[in-house]
C-alpha cells in the first residue's frame, strides 16, 4: 500500500498542477478571444478549437481527482444502512467493478485514439489530432488506477478487521 499511495500522491501534484494551468490557460484564452472578437471584431480562430481540447483534459483530470478523494459520481443509498464491515465489503465490489469498467473504457479509447492516428487528421499549426485525443484512454487509465487504489485500501482495511477480531 506504501507504494501504491506514493504513486497516488505524486500523481494527484502533477494533476493538481496541470489542472491550475490549464484552468488559467482556458480563463485567460476565452477572455483574450472574448476582447478580440467583440471589441476589435478579429478573433483568433484556433483559440475555439483549442478551449475544446482543453475541456477534454480537464475533465479526465479532474475526474481523477475527484476519483481519488471519492468526490465522483455515486448512489450511495445502501451506505447509510450498512456496517462498517458491510461497506467495505460493498467497496471491493464496485470498486472491483469500476477497475474493469475502466479498463474497458480506456481500452476502447485506445482503439479509437489508433484509428484517428491512421487517419491521420491534423489540427491547426499541424498537430495531429490524436495526439491530443491521447488524454481519453490516459484519463481512463488515471481514473482505473485510482479505483485500484481504492480496491486495495478496502481490502487491506478488511484484512485487519479480521485480524484484528
Amino acid at each position: 500500500m506504501k507504494v501504491l499511495r506514493w504513486i497516488d500522491e505524486k500523481l494527484s501534484f502533477v494533476e493538481k498542477s496541470l489542472l491550475v494551468i490549464f484552468l488559467c490557460l482556458m480563463v485567460s484564452l476565452a477572455s483574450f478571444q472574448v476582447i478580440l472578437r467583440n471589441i476589435f471584431n478579429n478573433p483568433i480562430f484556433w483559440i475555439d478549437s483549442l478551449l475544446r481540447h482543453l475541456v477534454l483534459f480537464v475533465g479526465f483530470i479532474g475526474g481523477a481527482q475527484a476519483t481519488r478523494i471519492n468526490k465522483h459520481i455515486s448512489v450511495d443509498i445502501l451506505a447509510r444502512l450498512l456496517t462498517d464491515k458491510k461497506k467495505l465489503i460493498v467497496s471491493v465490489i464496485v470498486n472491483l467493478f469500476a477497475i474493469v469498467i475502466t479498463v474497458v473504457l480506456a481500452k476502447t479509447a485506445w482503439g479509437f485514439v489508433m484509428i484517428e492516428k491512421e487517419f491521420g487528421e491534423v489540427l491547426n499549426f499541424g498537430l495531429q489530432i490524436w495526439i491530443v485525443q491521447i488524454i481519453i484512454p490516459f484519463g481512463f487509465g488515471l481514473i482505473g488506477f485510482r479505483f485500484f487504489y481504492h480496491f486495495c485500501d478496502s481490502i487491506s482495511k478488511l484484512i485487519k478487521e479480521e485480524v484484528g477480531e
